[in-house]
This record gives C-alpha cells, structure tokens and sequence, in this order.
C-alpha cells in the first residue's frame, strides 16, 4: 500500500512511520495557509482542507494524508497563534503561553480510494511558569522554528509542559481518530 504524507512536518512523518513503511513524504507547496475568521476549530480544518485541493490528481498512492495544527490563544478562543517569524516572536509566544493552559488543534485529512475524509481535535496543553533561563535555551536551541505556539511537545518543551486532556499525537500534529483508521 503506497501511502503519500503531504507535509513537510518531520514529527507528522515520525509518528506514521512507527505504523506505515513505506511512507513517502513529500510537502505540498504554494498551499494558502492564511487563516480565515472563525473559531480555531474552523480555521484548522480550513487550512487543512486546502492543502487536500492542492493535492494533485492521479498521484498513485493508495492514502494521501495531510494536516494542518494550530495553538490557540488562552486569551481569545476564536485567535491562533500562529507560527513565529522569527526568535522574539518565538520569545514572545512563549512567554504569552507560561504558566498556562491553552488548546491545541490538530486537522487531518486522508484520501482513501479518492474520497478524502477529515478529522478534527483539539488537546488542553499546560506550561509551567517559564524561567529567563528556560525561555533563553529553548529560543537559542531553535525548537521553535516552523512549530504552531513556538514549541514542540515531544522535543525541549516536554520537561516544561504536560498534556491535560486530549492525545498528545494531536499536539504533534495529527488528529488521533485519523491514525485510528490508519491502524
């Protein structure tokens, strides 16, 4: 079974490699990833739904996937986060995000004999109060770079942060119900 995951999230191809082999991966490019308005829960799936447009037709694989996550702002239920531009930005969330618990959301999309079917989820995440010197190596480590809310669970941010509620492989980027399937 030949299965394309259409991102270029290292995290997104860890996880499904531990369940498919092969896997291709492969990013998608040129995809508008400008969140619309709407509640974070919208603008995920939105997001997500197309990068599954921008997948070309007759690509010959048996299961495409792609997703799409975002942090929510603990201050604005219908704000993402977003991904830093740059160190102080990544500085910036981080400290927004200290000592506090916000939401996670993950969409996942998979193309099964043509029919694409998606998956949205969300996870409560829960920093603790991050000292000068925690936020000064994980903005120098560079873990921030390219993650939705500056960080990444499973990386530096693990001895700093713990799952509340939800599956941690939606934090990392990938709805848990659509790995389910993927079983």
């Amino acid at each position: 079974m030949g299965v394309w995951l259409a991102s270029a999230s290292m995290r997104r191809a860890q996880i499904l490699e531990k369940m498919i082999k092969p896997l291709h991966v492969e990013a998608l490019v040129d995809v508008d990833e400008t969140p619309p308005t709407g509640a974070v829960s919208e603008q995920v799936l939105a997001i997500c739904r197309r990068k599954a447009s921008a997948v070309p037709k007759g690509h010959g694989f048996d299961i495409v996937v792609v997703a799409d996550t975002m942090v929510g702002d603990p201050d604005d239920a219908n704000a993402a986060m977003g991904k830093p531009e740059d160190s102080m930005h990544a500085l910036a969330m981080l400290k927004h995000l200290s000592g506090r618990r916000h939401q996670v959301w993950s969409a996942t999309g998979l193309q099964v004999c043509g029919d694409w079917t998606f998956f949205v989820e969300h996870a409560v995440v829960e920093f603790d109060e991050l000292s000068e010197d925690v936020l000064g190596k994980l903005i120098s480590s560079d873990s921030w770079q390219g993650k939705a809310g500056a960080y990444d669970l499973a990386g530096m941010m693990r001895s700093n942060a713990r799952l509340v509620d939800g599956n941690e492989s939606t934090v990392l980027g990938l709805a848990a119900s659509a790995l389910r399937l993927l079983d």
